[in-house]
């Protein structure tokens, strides 16, 4: 579909789904006072096009993992070639091209555990195409993750997002560790996070009641969430800029909420390295990103110095890589990894 076929109900639709990937669709109906119907329709047309797939995926800090944000320095004629093979990867998310094509920016997680968990810190570096890497430790995230840029969109009401959360019930007990069919599990959610109980049940051996109470037990205690792929051209924006800030120790904290509040930026973190924020900004278009470093960064007065790319091409999101439909090339979407 082109922009101009997306209008509020898509919209609509996608915000419930941020706020709860897995609602039937009857209570997303109820919110957005439309017909159970039309809201399988509309939800069939977006995934079908590969505009909006529903994610269930597994968060780093609640499995004791860490994340790295990787800026990669390549030459021009093999910056696509290792963008792919870094996205085929099962521990990347968030695979793009930037600065003019020759950097790509990518995440990466693994547990401090893991003998092999540098692997890919240590191999890049080898790579003869790339000239040269920086990674910096996410230390702490301010918006991201479960929170998707479509809950500040405003195309639900306050009323209708009351309509569509759920009261999780404290966790209790210790973090769950993860078994071998809890990977099978997270695997099938991360291809379908709406997938049914009858086909996670196939996937891991489990019965449907099993896998309904593993489900409840990773969400509870925040080790299973729910993100969308979406292509962001259904809210009007088309240009996805990456941002690095230094601030004053001091004035991390404060700052990194300040931005966090910013209807404009899809992921905020605090990092380790020679920058100390990281931010993704989504807009209308490249004028766009003038206007909020001169208005929205210009009044933050504890940035020392901000660092700017748009990125030219989103090869992989946050769920496994797959080859987006034969269609109009998708736009630069927003990286949110973990």
């Amino acid at each position: 579909m082109e922009s101009d076929s997306y209008d509020l109900l898509d919209r609509q639709l996608a915000h419930a789904l941020q706020l709860n990937g897995r609602a039937p669709f009857s209570r997303i109906a109820r919110a957005l006072g439309v017909s159970d119907q039309t809201v399988a329709r509309r939800y069939a047309r977006l995934v079908g096009t590969g505009a909006l797939r529903v994610l269930g995926l597994s968060a780093p800090h609640a499995l004791g993992e860490e994340r790295w944000l990787l800026r990669v320095q390549c030459t021009p004629d093999a910056a696509g070639a290792l963008a792919e093979a870094l996205a085929r990867r099962e521990d990347t998310t968030w695979v793009g091209l930037s600065a003019g094509g020759t950097e790509i920016n990518c995440g990466t997680r693994f547990h401090p555990d893991q003998q092999d968990g540098t692997l890919l810190l240590q191999r890049l570096p080898r790579t003869p195409s790339v000239v040269g890497v920086t990674a910096q430790c996410v230390i702490h995230t301010f918006f991201g993750g479960a929170q998707g840029l479509a809950i500040k969109s405003g195309a639900l009401t306050a009323e209708q997002v009351a309509l569509l959360l759920d009261e999780a019930p404290a966790p209790t007990g210790p973090p769950p560790v993860l078994e071998r069919t809890d990977r099978r599990l997270l695997d099938a959610l991360a291809v379908d996070g709406r997938a049914n109980l009858t086909d996670l049940a196939a996937a891991t051996g489990w019965s449907a009641a099993t896998v309904r109470r593993r489900m409840d037990e990773l969400e509870r205690h925040g080790a299973l969430y729910y993100d969308l792929d979406l292509d962001w051209r259904v809210f009007g924006l088309r240009t996805t800029a990456l941002l690095w800030l230094s601030v004053p120790p001091s004035r991390l904290a404060a700052t990194g909420e300040a931005l966090a509040a910013h209807p404009e930026l899809a992921f905020v973190c605090a990092t380790t390295g020679p920058t100390n924020l990281h931010a993704v900004l989504l807009c209308p278009d490249v004028r766009s990103v003038y206007t909020y470093l001169t208005t929205r960064i210009a009044a933050l007065d504890a940035v020392d110095r901000v660092e700017s790319a748009p990125v030219l091409r989103t090869v992989k999101g946050p769920g496994p890589f797959r080859r987006p439909p034969t269609r109009a090339a998708r736009p630069a979407t927003a990286p949110a990894p973990g």
